[in-house]
């Protein structure tokens, strides 16, 4: 059942949501639907962990004060010398 709701949006926002849903072939109602019924359904979906994922997690021991930016950085500048 289809309910009417109604919102006070910027003009600009409006007039930019009006010709994304036209370039999609979709209504303005069922793009703002579609993302609020979205905003749901990722709240209530977990992320799952394959098995092969869990075997490997902790396989790797690393300083607390690890800085993985740096060590990439060190990584490509030894590997374009």
């Amino acid at each position: 059942m289809d309910t009417k709701l109604t919102l006070n949006v910027d003009k600009n926002v409006i007039e930019q949501a009006k010709e994304y849903a036209k370039s999609h072939k979709i209504s303005l109602s069922r793009l703002v639907e579609s993302y609020l019924s979205s905003l749901n359904s990722k709240k209530d979906r977990e992320i799952e962990i394959t098995p092969l994922v869990k075997s490997l997690s902790g396989v790797i021991k690393l300083e607390n004060d690890f800085n993985y930016k740096e060590s990439y950085t060190d990584y490509l500048i030894e590997k374009y010398k």
